[in-house]
Formats: structure tokens, sequence, C-alpha cells
């Protein structure tokens, strides 16, 4: 397949400066590293404008930032109460990034950061990193109980203790490659169906005839993808929120 159409083209890495040699290590700044920081900066600058004002009848700008903001506060009161609201700062962060970085990959020659695995299992093995670190700051050993189901018979205990472990270690794994997955394979189809548009428009008269349901899939694919992007931000934020519940409440 051409450059033009291929749909692996869009995931690859490229240097934009370096490699330089620090202590040992070669370190370059990539496209990754550059969407990485527009986003923070996007962020960064609408919430500073849609708080600028701070105007008791709020406009455009500052209606959006105080919807985002009940949003995620909301979503933290219901999963984690009172407790929770000392990670609300965490939950709010991780979800803006998240949304910001796969929205930002839904625009022409822009890169989608959550589409490499390093970047989507840095934040989920850092998340399941912190529920443990939270969980033995407030509950000591008696947080490892966790593990240990009550009502559970004595033969069994070891084998079900044995699940419970093997589940809590999944959990970095499957957030990870939860939202990996989704923006990967949705780019890949979009590019594919847009690659059939091309494609078909330059086989003359009769090909641009058949590229109209492609094309229209195109469409339609977009439009998902967008819905996927927001769906994915709130699932990789909402389970972050349903962990560190388990650190602030052992519920065996």
């Amino acid at each position: 397949m051409a450059q033009g159409i291929d749909p692996i083209h869009q995931f690859q890495l490229h240097d934009l400066a370096g490699p330089w040699n620090i202590a040992g290590h070669e370190i370059s700044f990539t496209n990754s590293a550059l969407f990485m920081g527009i986003s923070v900066g996007l962020i960064t600058l609408i919430l500073l404008a849609a708080a600028a004002r701070g105007a008791l009848v709020p406009g455009r700008l500052q209606s959006v930032g105080e919807l985002w903001y009940e949003f995620v506060h909301n979503m933290v009161k219901n999963v984690l109460g009172h407790e929770g609201k000392a990670f609300f700062p965490l939950v709010f962060t991780i979800f803006s990034f998240v949304l910001f970085a796969n929205m930002l990959g839904m625009f022409p020659y822009f890169f989608t950061v959550t589409s490499h695995v390093v970047v989507t299992a840095t934040l989920a093995v850092f998340v399941v990193a912190l529920v443990v670190v939270v969980g033995i700051a407030k509950h000591g050993l008696g947080w490892f109980k966790l593990f240990v189901p009550s009502g559970v018979p004595l033969v069994i205990l070891p084998f079900i203790s044995l699940i419970e472990v093997i589940s809590f270690l999944s959990r970095p794994v499957s957030l990870g490659l939860r939202l990996f997955g989704n923006m990967l394979a949705g780019h890949i189809v979009l590019k594919v169906f847009a690659g059939f548009v091309v494609l078909l428009g330059s086989m003359g008269i009769g090909g641009i005839i058949g590229s109209v349901a492609p094309l229209g899939m195109a469409v339609a694919l977009t439009a998902l993808e967008f819905l996927v992007a927001f769906l994915q931000a709130f699932v990789f934020a909402i389970l972050t929120c349903v962990y560190l519940n388990d650190a602030l409440h052992t519920h065996h």
C-alpha cells in the first residue's frame, strides 16, 4: 500500500530535535512529545481563559470551564465520596490530558499520543501504583485484606486470594490496553476507508460514484471516533476513581 494511504504511517514516531546524549542515554524531542506539550498547553490556556473574568453571569468560555469542572467533580464525589476530594486534581488532570490527546489526534496530520501503548501503560501503571501507596498509607498492612475475601472457606482461600492478586495486577494492563487499542483500531479503520475513497476516486467516473459508500462510512466513523475519544477519557477517569476507592475503602 502506498505511503499516502498507509494506515500505520500515522503512528510513526519522528525526531523533531536531537537526539542528545544525556548521562549515556539518547534523548530526542519527538512528535509525540510535541503533542503532549500541545495538549497540556491547550488545557492550561482554556482553563486560565475560562477563570480569568469570574463573572457572576458566565460567558460561553466560563460556562465550558464550569461544566468541565462540575463533570469531573461529580464523578469523583459519586465514586469516592467525601474522602475523594483530595484526589480531584489528579482525576481532573488525567481526564483532561487523555481527552485532549484523543481529540487532537482526530485532526488531519496531527499525532495521536494515546495510540502508543508506552503512553497509556505509563498512565495506567502510575494510577495502580498510587492505589497501592495510598492503600498502605491509609490502612497499613490491613489494606492487603483486599486480597482475602471474607466468608471464603479456608480450604479454597489461597486459590481465591491468588485470583484476587492476579486480578489486581491485571488492572494496569487492561486500563492501558483499553485506551491504546480503541484509539489505534479506530484510527486504522478510519484511514482504511479514507484510503478507499482516494483509490476509487482516481479510477474515473465509475470510481467516483463507487467512492460515495466508503466516503459516507468515513464520515460516520469520524463522528463515532469523536464520541470514542470522549468515552475513553471518561472510562479511564472513572476507573481511576474506582481503583482509588479500593485504596480508601477495603470492601472484603
